[in-house]
């Protein structure tokens, strides 16, 4: 890679010089998708429009957030609420390829009705070199079909314009801190969201469980870090096991699910080795988690896994 002020540079001309007109970017809050955003921006101005989808599958608080970021930025934004679309086309599914490909599917024809109205040709993406990489294609295997990679449509209305394409992780943490963008330091947070943290159907009721779970992880995990009782981990989260197991609730059977705590230590997301997490910590979480969701969640348990074998999500 350029260094990073070369890089920015010469990504600017060349945008300046290939997107035409007006642009839509498909921005979750994410450091890529923010990056891409702050790049295209800085060479096409407001004929940029970022566009994030609310689709009732993002963390607790996460809508909020993003909003008070995109302001900060100075971007020409909009929040489409697409919570029933989603939704309903996820019911009933639980294979995670298939729910990939119907999250990208269904991004991209959210985006089209903008790009509609808008007056817009181009969608911009934040897609990094991992992506397309576990996406497969040609002599690579398929890990997971990442939703902005594998879960395209074959057709859209639009010319795709993906400006770090060839970036890994860390390459794109530096441009942030380069361009004051202010996600830099955001952990990374899945483009399927919640979908794939939820190893079952993906229903409002389940996405509920699995969204107090995350944010019961990432709440306790911050406050350790703030006290110096431990290190940051790169990424660090809840899922939602499919499984139920019999459990103890006063003097009575209970009969409930099984939330994994994951947080792994990486430098671009290509491998990962578990976080020593203190027991303390943990035993923090799981207190918490199972009086909070006392009549739904169960068992927490702690996964101790690098990548590889496995990945860093679940699904």
């Amino acid at each position: 890679m350029l260094g990073a002020e070369d890089f920015i540079e010469e990504t600017v001309e060349t945008v300046k010089k290939q997107i035409t007109g007006k642009a839509i970017i498909a921005c979750s809050g994410g450091v890529d998708s923010m990056v891409a955003a702050a790049l295209v921006k800085k060479a096409i101005g407001d004929k940029l429009l970022a566009v994030y989808v609310d689709n009732g599958l993002m963390r607790k608080g996460e809508t909020e957030e993003v909003e008070q970021m995109f302001k900060s930025m100075g971007f020409n934004y909009v929040i489409e609420d697409a919570k029933d679309e989603f939704f309903s086309a996820l019911k009933g599914v639980t294979e995670p390829e298939a729910k990939r490909k119907i999250i990208g599917e269904k991004f991209i024809r959210v985006f089209e009705r903008r790009a509609k109205e808008y007056g817009a040709e181009f969608l911009i993406q934040g897609t990094i070199a991992p992506d397309w990489i576990e996406s497969g294609g040609g002599v690579r295997d398929t890990i997971k079909s990442h939703h902005n990679v594998g879960g395209l449509p074959k057709e859209m209305g639009m010319s795709l314009y993906e400006p770090l394409r060839d970036l890994y992780k860390d390459e794109v943490r530096d441009l942030a801190r380069m361009l004051g963008v202010v996600a830099s330091e955001r952990q990374p947070f899945p483009g399927p969201a919640l979908a794939v943290r939820c190893l079952d159907e993906v229903t409002p009721e389940n996405i509920a469980v699995i969204r107090e779970a995350c944010f019961i992880v990432e709440d306790e995990i911050r406050k350790y870090v703030a006290e110096g009782k431990m290190k940051m981990p790169w990424q660090y989260f809840a899922v939602l096991l499919p499984s139920r197991s019999v459990g103890v609730q006063g003097d009575r059977r209970a009969y409930g699910r099984t939330i994994a705590i994951r947080a792994v230590d990486s430098i671009d997301g290509m491998t990962a080795t578990y976080s020593n997490i203190p027991i303390e910590v943990l035993g923090r979480i799981s207190q918490r988690i199972t009086n909070t969701m006392k009549d739904s969640v169960n068992r927490v348990v702690y996964d101790i896994t690098n990548k590889p074998p496995a990945t860093i999500e679940w699904e």
